[in-house]
C-alpha cells in the first residue's frame, strides 16, 4: 500500500542542521502526492575563515551524513535527496560516485546528490559546454567544484566564491548581491550560469536571471530535486523555478 500523502513518492532529505534554505526551496517544488522529510546532518556553524578552515569544516559535514541517512529511513523513504552540495564535488567525478555509493549502500535506496545532478542537468539542454558558476565557498572548494565540471566535460571559464564566514551567513546573501555576480560571471561564450551551495537563496532568483541572460541558469535546488523527481519517473513540470523543471 502507498503513503497516502506521498502516494508517487516519499523522500529523504538530507541537509545540514545549519542550512535553512533546502526545505523550504524544495517544499515549493514538490509536486502532489510527493512528500519531503528532513533529516538535519549535526553541523556546527563553523567560522569559515580561510581555505583550510572551510575544508576541515565541510569535512565534519560529511563525517556526519551517514547518521542522517540511519534517522530518516525510519520513515521508509522511497527515495534520498541529498540538500548538501559542497563534500559531493570533492575529487572530481570519481569522488562524487563514491559519495553515491557510500549513502546508497547505507540506505538500500537511490539518491539524488547535488554534484551529479547539476551535470545532468547541463545535459538535459543542448550544447552546453562552457559554464561559469558562483558559490558561498572558499576558493580550495571552488577548485574542487571545477574539477568534478571538467571531470564531466565541462569547460569552465569563470568562477566566483561569496567566502561566506558561516554556514547560517550564506543563507543571507541578498538577491543583489547574488546577480552582481552573475553579471560579473556572464560573458557571451558562457552557455550556462550555474550555482553551487545549498544555502545560498537561488532557485526563484534562477529562474528570474534566466530571462536577463537568455541562458540557462541553474540552481543546485533545483537541479538535485529536478534530477530526483525524473529518477521516479515524476515528469510533472513545475513552474517558477526556470526552465529545468517547467520544460525538461
Amino acid at each position: 500500500m502507498a503513503d497516502v500523502l506521498g502516494w508517487r513518492a516519499v523522500f529523504g532529505v538530507l541537509g545540514p542542521s545549519t542550512n535553512t534554505v533546502v526545505q523550504p526551496e524544495f517544499d515549493d517544488m514538490r509536486p502532489a502526492g510527493v512528500t519531503n522529510h528532513y533529516s538535519r546532518i549535526y553541523t556546527p556553524n563553523a567560522n569559515a575563515v580561510s581555505n583550510e578552515t572551510f575544508m576541515q569544516a565541510t569535512s565534519v559535514i560529511g563525517e556526519n551524513v551517514l547518521d542522517a541517512v540511519d534517522s530518516v529511513m525510519t520513515c521508509s523513504p522511497d527515495y534520498l535527496v541529498m540538500g548538501m552540495s559542497a563534500i559531493t564535488f570533492y575529487d572530481g567525478r570519481k569522488g562524487a560516485d563514491d559519495f553515491q555509493r557510500k549513502v546508497e549502500r547505507r540506505s538500500s535506496v537511490g539518491v539524488s546528490i547535488g554534484s551529479h545532478a547539476t551535470a545532468a542537468a547541463l545535459r538535459a539542454y543542448d550544447g552546453i559546454k562552457r559554464i561559469a558558476f558562483l558559490s558561498p565557498y572558499f576558493p580550495a572548494a571552488n577548485e574542487q567544484v571545477r574539477l568534478y565540471f571538467e571531470d564531466c566535460g565541462f569547460t569552465v571559464s569563470a568562477d566566483y566564491c561569496l567566502q561566506c564566514p558561516t554556514w547560517t551567513d550564506i543563507a543571507q546573501v541578498v538577491p543583489e548581491k547574488l546577480m552582481s555576480v552573475l553579471d560579473s560571471l556572464d560573458s557571451p561564450d558562457v552557455d550556462a550560469l550555474v550555482q553551487v551551495g545549498t544555502n545560498l537563496p537561488m532557485a526563484a532568483l534562477a529562474a528570474q536571471a534566466e530571462k536577463k541572460y537568455q541562458k540557462p541558469v541553474i540552481a543546485i535546488n533545483t537541479a538535485t530535486y529536478w534530477h530526483a523527481l525524473r529518477a521516479n519517473g515524476i515528469l510533472e513540470t513545475v513552474s517558477g523555478f526556470g526552465s529545468l523543471l517547467r520544460e525538461h
